[in-house]
């Protein structure tokens, strides 16, 4: 019987595996991102498994653009049957608490409400910007 069912797993240890785990990840989220994947040139670049765990460097281009531009994402992926499963951004990074103003730090004035700590750019402001802090 365990030789059995050891013969139907599928080995999923494989970079086209991961990159299925991606776009079905991303097409479960394009009400969110407005991204529409089936555009997009998806190309795994690197990827190392480690038991149930991938890491993966993903390259995102448009169709019919030549290997230059696009953006490169990091994602974490978690065996679930036989499928990869992206898991959330923030654990993804290792970091859940990413971009999370730190106890007792104070949020600098004019900057957005739960934007990290940080100075205001000294640099002047286009013409025609409103000063930073104003409500327009």
């Amino acid at each position: 019987m365990a030789l059995l069912l050891a013969g139907c797993s599928r080995n999923i240890d494989n970079g086209d595996a991961v990159r299925q785990g991606v776009i079905d990840y991303l097409r479960a989220r394009v009400a969110q991102t407005g991204l529409d994947v089936d555009l997009m040139q998806v190309e795994v670049t690197s990827v190392s498994f480690q038991k149930n765990e991938a890491h993966a460097t993903v390259n995102f281009r448009p169709k019919g653009v030549a290997n230059q531009g696009g953006m490169q994402m990091s994602y974490t992926l978690d065996r679930k049957s036989d499928k990869w499963v992206v898991r959330g951004r923030g654990a993804a990074n290792g970091n859940p608490h990413a971009g999370a103003i730190p106890a007792g730090a104070e949020e600098t004035p004019g900057l957005p409400p739960g934007h990290p700590p940080g100075a205001i750019p000294s640099d002047p402001l286009p013409p025609g910007h409103p000063p930073v802090g104003s409500k327009q």
